[in-house]
């Protein structure tokens, strides 16, 4: 309990009667004594206080004298206050303070800020986007003295540039893989904003890190990709089809091509061929006509009756026929007579086709 707390208070106060010695002096009083002791006089006590100032100033003004920049960092110098000079790494000597001090920023960190923000496209959709900025710091007298919260400058930047690139494209642009020129498009509007505010900040990459429509209509936009989906898949389909039925289309058109130059070329030259044999027949014709006449009836019989099965004689049957055997028949050559023939043979070419009795039909 304390000694000034309600009860037998009057055994714990130092000051108090019980606690005072047999001389009525305070064990206080001795305490005093003996620091003045030590202090020594008031004049005395002065001129120690004012050593003592005065050697923990020379020991501040020796500590405060250098710095020590990392190989990361640099120094900027503050002159009461304002721009004096750049230190790069490494150990260096300065103005004590108050009269210079030293910003330490690091060069080499890659800083980032990321934010989520719903958008409105060109065709008035709704899309939330998450965003996030990398850059480091290229100036630090910049850095420091041009922009009260470089960071927050960052993001603000970087969210009125994704803001005016996703408000220039459509919906159907931005969710079917068209993001990455709207990246790069941001990246640049973000790093333009930096450069006229002299905020010696490079930008080193913007990325979107979900680009979704809202939640109340996911389901929508869901059925949409998969339709697009199918879309691309049935175009594929029909593209790999093509591909496959257009050449064999091309090597057929190619051979129908083929085939017809070569029976347009059999086609000429039988036919320049029939016409130099008429050629030639006509002039033996000119120089025998009978003897011509006769020939030609005799080799066109044989070929027509080269395939003729059944032969008629008109000669009464006095002459007798031998038939070839049929094809496929093993039997031999068989006598006709004119009762089993149908066929007519003329005596001569000149003479006329009668019946089996001798008259004309």
């Amino acid at each position: 309990m304390a000694w000034n707390e309600p009860g037998d208070g009057q055994k714990r106060d130092p000051w108090g009667k019980n606690n005072r010695k047999p001389d009525g002096k305070s064990p206080l009083d001795d305490l005093f004594k003996q620091a003045k002791k030590l202090l020594g006089s008031p004049k005395q006590m002065s001129r120690n206080l004012i050593t003592g100032v005065i050697v923990l100033l020379v020991v501040g003004l020796l500590l405060s004298s250098y710095t020590v920049i990392e190989a990361r960092q640099v120094g900027v110098v503050l002159r009461f206050g304002g721009y004096s000079r750049t230190l790069g790494p490494g150990f260096h000597l300065k103005l004590p303070q108050p009269f210079e001090s030293v910003e330490k920023v690091d060069i080499a960190r890659v800083r980032s800020v990321n934010d989520k923000v719903t958008l409105l496209t060109r065709d008035e959709n709704i899309i939330a986007v998450d965003f996030t900025v990398q850059y480091q710091v290229t100036d630090a007298q910049k850095y420091l003295f041009s922009l009260n919260d470089p960071d927050g400058t960052v993001q603000t930047a970087a969210e009125a540039a994704v803001r005016s690139v996703i408000g220039g494209s459509t919906m159907d642009q931005i969710l079917s893989g068209g993001g990455t020129p709207l990246v790069g498009q941001a990246k640049q509007a973000v790093q333009k904003t930096l450069d006229a505010y002299s905020a010696g900040m490079q930008v080193s990459d913007v990325s979107f890190q979900s680009v979704a429509p809202p939640k109340d209509v996911k389901d929508a936009f869901d059925d949409v990709n998969n339709a697009r989906e199918d879309k691309q898949s049935s175009e594929n389909a029909a593209q790999a089809y093509a591909s496959k039925v257009l050449p064999i289309a091309r090597g057929d058109a190619s051979r129908i091509a083929a085939d017809a130059e070569g029976y347009k070329a059999e086609r000429i030259a039988r036919a320049e061929g029939d016409t130099t044999r008429f050629n030639l027949i006509l002039k033996e014709y000119k120089g025998a006509p009978e003897v011509t006449r006769r020939r030609l009836y005799l080799e066109t019989m044989e070929q027509v009756m080269a395939n003729n099965t059944k032969v008629v004689d008109g000669s009464g049957g006095h002459n007798i026929i031998n038939l070839p055997a049929v094809s496929g028949d093993t039997t031999s050559t068989v006598p006709a007579t004119s009762a089993t023939v149908n066929a007519v043979v003329p005596a001569s070419v000149d003479a006329p086709v009668t019946d089996d009795k001798g008259k004309q039909p």
